[in-house]
């Protein structure tokens, strides 16, 4: 009897041993999975912005890595940005957000005196602006060459000169602008086009030469980053050249297509003439067909005559004489081979 109840009390102990054993490997399990997450509930508590512990395991939950959101909450809190909380970076972060540019830029444009707050911050971010880059860029401005691939802005003077320009702008972000302004590359157009127009409406190359930073202030008046992302600070010509000389060569085209003109037209009344001279030509021959015509009714007419009797023999006689007469004078006056020669 004392047998079985020393056996039974050792089954006893061996079960509870047994039982400690897989709690201690459950606890062991437990405190590995949320040991991370009370390491993170700890440095948020001795930062001074307690997050609860349950809402750090809630974040994992909701494929939140609460690393983030943990140092982004303690940053804005050492920062001086408390009044956005927890929730806010979960919802910004769940709606694809860059949860650790919109802090950092925030930090950034509450230390330079920029107006930012956290609504139009993510405003921008969720609009795929760097909202980081444009916060340094307004604290640090930036410069862009105008044109922003190398080559020239050419443009030409009212003396027909050609002058090609290299420009630099120095910009800052403008952050009311930054959702919905245009870009960079508005602001290369508009520039490039403003030089364009002041280098034009310069009445000689000189002009512009002498004074580079009157295209600048030209430009400037203009108003260029209106509904843009910037605003431009300056405008600077670093480089400016001759180029060809389009004036001439206009002018060279020009007379060369009013000599074409010239010509087309001088042949159009050369053709004119020509046709004329057919046309009187054609006249000459028909005239000559009325002489011959008329010529070969006159012995029509004779023998009529001579039927009638209003022309006697000796009449036809006479006039023969007078023809033969006529034919002996024309004969005479009609110059010989050798006078022509000696002529």
């Amino acid at each position: 009897m004392i047998q079985l109840m020393q056996v039974a009390q050792n089954d006893i102990n061996l079960g509870f041993y047994f039982i400690l054993l897989v709690v201690a490997i459950v606890l062991i399990i437990i405190l590995s999975i949320i040991g991370r997450f009370i390491s993170l509930w700890f440095q948020a508590f001795v930062s001074g912005t307690p997050i609860p512990l349950f809402n750090i395991i809630g974040m994992s939950l909701r494929k939140i890595p609460p690393q983030v959101i943990v140092n982004a909450r303690i940053n804005l809190f050492k920062a001086g940005l408390k009044d956005i909380s927890v929730a806010d970076l979960e919802t910004h972060y769940l709606a694809g957000g860059h949860v650790p540019n919109v802090v950092e830029a925030l930090i950034a444009a509450d230390k330079a005196n920029i107006p930012l707050d956290w609504r139009r911050a993510t405003a921008i971010d969720l609009a795929g602006r760097d909202i980081k880059a444009a916060v340094q860029t307004s604290v640090n401005p930036r410069v862009i060459d105008c044109p922003s691939h190398g080559g020239y802005i050419t443009g030409v003077a009212k003396d027909g000169i050609q002058l090609n320009c290299r420009a630099r702008v120095t910009v800052r972000t403008n952050i009311a602008q930054l959702v919905g302004g245009a870009t960079e590359e508005t602001i290369v157009a508009r520039v490039g086009e403003g030089i364009v127009s002041a280098i034009g409406g310069s009445d000689t190359h000189k002009q512009v030469l002498e004074s580079p930073q009157r295209i600048s202030k030209l430009v400037l008046e203009k108003g260029l980053d209106s509904s843009t992302a910037f605003l431009i600070l300056s405008i600077d010509i670093v480089e400016i050249n001759l180029g060809e000389n389009i004036g001439a060569k206009l002018r060279t085209d020009q007379a060369e297509s009013d000599i074409r003109i010239a010509k087309a037209e001088a042949e159009k009344r050369r053709a004119m003439a020509v046709a004329v001279e057919q046309e009187n030509l054609a006249k000459v021959r028909e005239m000559e067909a009325k002489l011959v015509e008329a010529q070969a009714a006159v012995p029509l007419a004779m023998a009529d005559a001579f039927k009638t009797g209003n022309m006697g023999i000796m009449d036809y006689q006479r006039i023969q004489n007078i023809q033969s007469d006529t034919d002996m004078r024309n004969a005479l006056a009609k110059p010989t081979e050798g006078n022509k020669q000696q002529t």
